[in-house]
């Protein structure tokens, strides 16, 4: 291959004319008609053992010259961008201007370049960190999980059922004395206040004793799913088989022994808040870098093109369906239970697409205005890092990670760093969550 000319065109996009010499051309043509000759019967001879210049007398000189073509491109387009060194976005339009065995082919590509766009600020970007504080009632919540992860079953038969209680139950539905679909359990464990059930349902199984046999009456929600339900007066035949509550262990040190490496509750406590104080500070911070990387990408001048953005849709939609059978399921099932299409699938993603895309070149700008470099000894130490996550052998991932994305990665990497350290940042305690909220 030889790359005869390349040139940006007066629409913008650039233009790459490739010369392949004649031997090439005919290896090509050679090995496709080995290839596709095994497929072809021609009367007089044996099914793939026609000799090329039979079939060419046939179909004309040029019956495998496309397919030929096509065999050569790939390896031919990826050598001519590296010749050119230059940045391409999406497919190349393709236009074979010559091709015969004593010429071999010429070929012109025609590319759509990566752009490189602009920012405003991004040295001194205002911005906010909030910090969530550890309050005592956070420490508590995780003090409950291991005191639950903890607890125990037993049986309870020494008095009537209360709020908390694990009650097994039978039971059926009634609607005017008729007993209605979907109303029917047996040996059901329902623990009381816990809302369940219909409100008012589980507060009438409450104050029974194991082998009690009682009618409740309830009012389904006006909004209830069902709607010969929705609103209506129903009564429940119950039959209360068994009770059973969680013991939970005692709260002193002897638990903090058993759960943790510690050897009273204070200091396990003292570790839950610390360990909580840590992932609140991290959030902050990533929540901080966030901040500060939306607030350079909206300075970012120029257009998108669709094209890049497509492309991201389609390495997340890869992704998502690589997830999908992971867990066993694949997407056009998935688009079926969801009701939906192609189209309306990668939609979804459009935003998200859109954002990673302008952020890439919101940073790439930074990198180009601060001449950012990846040192040689950076990208080794990148490469190792990503060989253990991956365990694979580093001379291998070289041969599926281009080092020209290593170090891509590495210079916006820096550029990130470059906008946090420059941010002028105030720090806040954030507001308490509610419960609800939280």
């Amino acid at each position: 291959m030889s790359l005869i000319e390349h040139k940006k065109n007066e629409d913008g996009k650039y233009e790459l004319k490739v010369s392949i010499d004649a031997d090439a051309f005919n290896k090509a043509i050679d090995k496709v008609y080995r290839r596709e000759n095994k497929k072809i019967t021609i009367p007089g001879f044996r099914k793939g053992k026609a000799p090329r210049t039979v079939l060419e007398r046939m179909y004309g000189e040029g019956f495998f010259y496309e397919d030929a073509i096509n065999e050569l491109l790939p390896e031919e387009f990826d050598a001519a961008v590296k010749e050119a060194d230059i940045e391409m976005i999406g497919r190349p339009e393709v236009n074979v201007e010559e091709m015969s065995k004593d010429k071999g082919a010429t070929v012109l590509f025609t590319v759509e370049l990566r752009p490189e766009l602009e920012v405003g600020t991004y040295k001194g970007v205002e911005a906010t960190k909030t910090v969530e504080q550890v309050t005592d009632e956070d420490v508590d919540a995780e003090i409950k999980k291991l005191q639950e992860k903890g607890s125990s079953i037993v049986a309870v038969d020494d008095r009537a059922a209360e709020n908390g209680d694990i009650a097994n139950i039978d039971f059926e539905g009634f609607k005017d004395g008729v007993a209605f679909e979907g109303g029917k359990g047996e040996k059901f464990d329902l623990t009381l206040g816990s809302g369940q059930f219909i409100p008012g349902f589980e507060d009438q199984v409450v104050g029974h004793k194991i082998g009690d046999e009682f009618d409740i009456q309830v009012t389904f929600p006006e909004d209830y799913g069902a709607a010969e339900l929705a609103g209506k007066e129903v009564t429940f035949k119950i039959k209360l088989n068994d009770l059973h509550v969680k013991k939970y262990p005692e709260l002193d040190d002897e638990f903090a022994k058993d759960v943790s490496e510690f050897d009273t509750l204070n200091d396990l406590k003292a570790d839950i808040r610390s360990k909580l104080e840590k992932v609140n500070a991290d959030r902050a911070d990533t929540q901080l870098e966030n901040d500060l990387i939306d607030a350079v990408v909206e300075t970012l001048e120029g257009e998108v093109p669709q094209v890049m953005i497509d492309d991201k849709i389609d390495d997340m939609v890869r992704d998502f369906d690589y997830r999908l059978r992971q867990q066993g399921l694949d997407m056009q099932t998935y688009m079926k239970y969801m009701g939906g299409n192609a189209e309306t699938f990668r939609k979804q993603f459009e935003e998200g697409a859109r954002k990673q895309v302008k952020t890439r070149l919101a940073l790439e700008a930074v990198v180009r205005k601060e001449n950012l470099q990846a040192t040689e000894e950076e990208i080794e130490a990148e490469y190792k890092k990503l060989a253990d996550l991956y365990k694979m052998e580093v001379e291998k991932l070289k041969e599926v990670l281009p080092l020209k994305d290593i170090a891509g990665d590495i210079k916006t990497n820096k550029a990130v760093d470059l906008i946090k350290d420059s941010a002028k940042v105030t720090e806040k305690a954030a507001e308490k969550k509610t419960e609800e909220e939280k």
